[in-house]
Formats: structure tokens, sequence, C-alpha cells
């Protein structure tokens, strides 16, 4: 048995008597956190001490998120217009069982402050002037609260209950069939006794999707967030012809060890980083199981991930045999330097054994490429560091730098372009109040991989499925993203993106380092040196996405978008041009962001 499945149970039995410290964790693509980012460009950390928690490392705590915009609200929100007086109250009606919890004191360590224990965190909340009661509870019982079909408070215990819907149609140009995405599912989430916290929630979705996404099911029988597809189908009410129906679920179990120290157990994604992609991990990819260890004292937030990935694609193998297995261990340490910087270190290593985890890589703090070298540099080991620095005039500056493998004669010295040189990066900026127009909100980003980055001699390879763990793209690429969001009235939510790539792409009998799924050992013979970003089969591609929400109840959006891709390659078989125009409907769920 894998050590990873046999020592979990174990973990938590262990500690049945804790503090509260972690809590329970808000899903990595809510909408929670674009609120919390534009509240920290505009103000930062100055009336107060830092807190201990790194909110771009998600899944963040609900209640470490609620503490700090509470702490906002309490120094600034008597200046606040009412688009951002609707925002945090929707925010608070989103996490009310937090709302007890006190906001941060100037002067004060986040580590030391004050918790309630044993009071009941639900119950307490109820007497809070920030808890919104419904005027009119549907049969007494159902949405007592604006934000929750079903929730009940009890001092050991409280839940809260919510349907999951997101549908949508719409039409493609030039293509036979349309656009439907169809979704429906059920989310739940629970506390016990203030120390232990459940998150569960399960998605059946059937979709006919735009022409690019079914050429990505074609080459990596994998589809994004989604993993194993269930059947393909047709339906002719919505003129779909090839659509696709896949079932997937997330799920998590935290416990509080101590005040400091927390665990989480689960089935899911994380996400590192202050920008809209992330080079070190992100949500792009299917969940997996993970076991994580949250140490959070003073100004350091240090994370440890233990998971277990699936090598390959899913549908090769549905025949009822275990697909084949390997295994990531990571950690990331993060630590806020005064009241403006924040810098993160990040490593991980992506083994692959037949007889489960490796027992050298369970050690929570030694740092991984030592062990690895110990033990024969059989595995795929990555470095990564991280910073944020938030300048004067509600503006945030943000980046990483990755590293998986390299020669310092070969990077610094010669220059060759030798194939191992694998590194990338990611430069952002974000800015609140652009021009001084309340609520528009700015982000600039650039991201690029060289070839072969994320891969590896054998199986190890940066992935999930057949889908990269960090960028969408993989490797090999360049990629500036400009992004606004606007929100003229505290209902109405504007937002566009426009994406410019640029990437190589291998052939079927050239390998080239841009899928990263694929071993690095398939690089042709004369691609030892002289390789390039860009290299290969070049294309350009420009996405235009434009959407507009309106929120008529608590979690119920009526939205339409307009999204537009053109993919220019030095191979005109490969040109694809993707124009979509759909409209829907979207019930207590996050939409993900699909344009790569």
């Amino acid at each position: 048995m894998p050590v990873l499945r046999l020592l979990t149970p174990i973990f938590f039995l262990l500690f049945t008597s804790c503090l509260l410290a972690q809590g329970a964790p808000l899903p990595v693509n809510e909408e929670g956190y674009d609120l919390v980012q534009r509240l920290f460009n505009r103000y930062g950390y100055r009336e107060f001490a830092a807190p201990a928690a790194d909110f771009n490392l998600r899944p963040a705590s609900r209640g470490d998120l609620v503490r700090l915009i509470k702490t906002y609200d309490t120094l600034y929100g008597a200046d606040w217009s009412r688009v951002d007086r609707y925002r945090v109250d929707r925010f608070y009606q989103d996490n009310n069982e937090w709302l007890s919890l006190p906001a941060f004191d100037p002067g004060e360590d986040a580590d030391r402050a004050p918790y309630f224990i044993g009071e009941g965190f639900a119950v307490a909340a109820e007497s809070t002037p920030l808890y919104q009661r419904s005027d009119r509870p549907i049969l007494g019982t159902f949405y007592e609260t604006p934000a929750f079909l079903f929730q009940h408070n009890r001092p050991d215990f409280y839940i809260r209950a919510n349907p999951i819907l997101d549908f949508r149609y719409g039409k493609q140009a030039n293509e036979e069939q349309d656009y439907f995405f169809n979704q429906r599912g059920l989310r739940l989430r629970a506390g016990i006794d203030d120390r232990f916290f459940l998150h569960f929630e399960i998605l059946e979705t059937q979709a006919g999707l735009p022409n690019y996404l079914v050429n990505y099911y074609r080459e990596r029988m994998a589809l994004p967030g989604a993993g194993f597809v269930k059947t393909e189908f047709s339906l002719d009410l919505a003129n779909i012809t090839r659509g696709y129906d896949y079932l997937n679920g997330a799920g998590y179990l935290s416990v509080d060890i101590s005040r400091h120290v927390g665990a989480r157990i689960g089935y899911g994604q994380h996400f590192i980083g202050d920008g809209e992609r992330s080079m070190i991990l992100s949500d792009f990819s299917n969940n997996y199981p993970f076991l994580e260890l949250n140490w959070r004292i003073w100004k350091f937030h240090y994370r440890n991930l233990f998971a277990e990935l699936t090598q390959g694609p899913v549908a090769d193998l549905n025949n009822g045999i275990p697909l084949p297995k390997k295994y990531l261990a990571a950690h990331y340490l993060s630590v806020n330097i005064g009241k403006r910087l924040s810098l993160g270190l990040y490593e991980a290593v992506i083994l692959s054994r037949e007889d489960g985890f490796d027992l050298a890589y369970l050690n929570p703090v030694i740092l991984y490429r030592t062990v690895e070298g110990s033990i024969g540099s059989p595995d795929n080991v990555l470095i990564g560091l991280t910073g944020n620095y938030r300048l004067p005039y509600r503006t945030t500056v943000y980046g990483q730098f990755v590293i998986d493998e390299f020669k310092y004669s070969e990077l610094f010295v010669e220059r060759r372009g030798w194939w191992a040189n694998k590194w990338g990066y990611q430069v952002g900026l974000r800015h609140t109040d652009l021009a001084g127009i309340d609520q528009l909100d700015l982000v600039l980003e650039r991201n690029q991989a060289r070839p072969f980055m994320y891969t590896h001699d054998g199986p190890s390879s940066y992935t999930q499925v057949t889908m990269p763990l960090a960028h969408p793209l993989g490797a090999n690429f360049t990629e500036n993203l400009l992004g606004l969001d606007y929100r003229p009235l505290p209902r109405l939510h504007l937002s566009g993106r426009f994406y410019l790539i640029d990437q190589g792409e291998s052939t079927e009998d050239r390998v080239i380092g841009d899928d990263v799924f694929l071993s690095s050992d398939l690089r042709p013979a004369d691609k030892t040196y002289g390789n390039e970003i860009g290299q290969g089969v070049g294309y350009t591609n420009t996405i235009i996405q434009i959407r507009a929400g309106y929120e008529v109840k608590p979690n119920l959006w009526l939205e339409a978008e307009f999204f537009s891709r053109q993919k220019d390659s030095q191979s005109a078989s490969r040109d694809l041009e993707t124009t979509l125009l759909n409209a829907g409907i979207r019930w207590n769920v996050a939409r993900r962001r699909e344009a790569f």
C-alpha cells in the first residue's frame, strides 16, 4: 500500500484535541480571491501586521480571508463606494459562519491573534451585525440566509449546502455544431467542533465544445478540469454532433493540529501565484488526491503537498485495470517582508515508482534535490521563486521564476541553446481603479517557458493525466496577456481578456519540447544544442474574450460571452479559427478560464 494512503488515516486519528488555526478552505477558482486581490492593491498591510497566511497560496482559509476583509472594512469601509460595499457584503454572505472572527488589530502579530475556542463559530456569527438573514425563508427552512439553499448552525456543528447549475448555449461561426454546456451538481461544507471542516462537491456535465477544445481532446484524450470522459454523445435539439459527458468532484477534510499547524486531505487542485496563470502550480488539469500540511507562524507560511497523479491518458486504459501512477512531493515557503514585499520559494519532485511513494521524500523540511541526488537522481525536480511588491498608486507587481534543469556553463558561459537549460518565468502587474475610475481594474502579464521545460527522460513529467500542472501551454512559448475588469453597477460585471501567444509545435516525427507530457528522450539528435523558444512549427494565437454578467440574486448570474481565437500557423493545415457567442445562467459555481 502506498505510504500516503497508509499514513493519512493514522495522522487524523492522532489529533482529536486541537485548536482552531487553519479552518475550511475556499476553493481555488472562487471569485472571492478577486475581491481580496483588489483590496490588497488598494490598501496593502500598512495599518496592521501582515497575516502569516499567504492568500495567493490556494486554497486559502475562509476564516483568514474573512478576518482580512473585516480589517479592511474596519479601517477603510466608511469611504467605500456602493459597489465595493455590495461586493464585501456578498463575501460576508458567502462565508457567514466565520463572521464572529475578529479583525486584525493594528500592531498585532497575526499568529497570536485571538480565536474563540469552543463557542461554536457559526452560532456566534448569528449575533454579529454583519450576519444577514432572509426576510422570507422558503417554507421556513430554505434560504434562511441569502446565499444558501440550506444551512444549520449548532454550537458543535454547522452545515451549508447549495445546488450548482451552469447552463450555456451559443453559436460557433463556420462550424457544423453549436456550443452547449450543461453542468449540474451539489456543493456542501460543514464544520464539527470548530476543529474539523468538510468541503464536498459533485458535478455532472454534458458539453458540446468549441473546435479548439475538441482538437485538444483528440490529441490528449482528456479535457481541462475534467479528466475522464465517460461517453461521447450527440444532441439534435442543441445541434451537437460530438459532445462529451463527464463526472467530476472534489472534496477536502481539514483538521487543525495546533494554532499554527493544520492538515488537509482531499481530492482537488491547488494554485500558487498572483497572476492569471501560474508557472508553478495551477488549476488547469484534473483533480488529484492529496495530503497538505500548513505551518503558519509570525511572517511565514510553509505548505507541504503530497499528491498521487495519473501518468497517462485515461481513455487509453479504460478496461478496469488501475491506471499507472506517479507522485508529487512539494513544499512552498512564503514570507512577508515589511508591509509591501512578499517572497516565496517552491520545490517539487515528480517520481514514478511501481511500489508507491518513496519514503525518502516524506520528510516535510528537507530539500528534495538532496534526496533525489542521494537515491540516484531518477526523478524530476523543479525549483521556483515567487514574489510580489505593492507599489504606491494602487499597483502590485509580481513574478515567478522556475528552473527545471540547467548547467551553469551552458546557461551563462557558452550559451549554445542546450536542450536541458529548462526555465520559465512570469512577470505581471495589477492596477486598481485605472485612470481614477472606480472598479476599473487592470492586469498585465507575460509568461515564457523554454523548450522541454517540465519534461523528463521518462514518465515523471510535470503533468496530471496528459495535461500540464502549471501553464496550459506547456513549454516552448511566449504569452502576453491584457485583462480589464469593470463593475459600473453593484450587480454588473464586465470583463475582457486579450492574449497574444507565440509557440512552436512538434510534428508526428519530431518532438521539439512543447508537449510536456512527452519524454525528453524523444527529442531528435540534432536538438542537443540550438534550442530556442518558438522552435518547431511556429504559430501565433490571438485570443479575445469578453464577458458580461448580471447577478440577479446571490450567486445567480445571467451571462453572455464573446470569444474569438485566431491561430495562424506556419503550417496552413494547423490554422484554426474560433468565433463563439453564447449566453446562459450560472448558479453557485465559478467560471473556468479555458483560453489557451
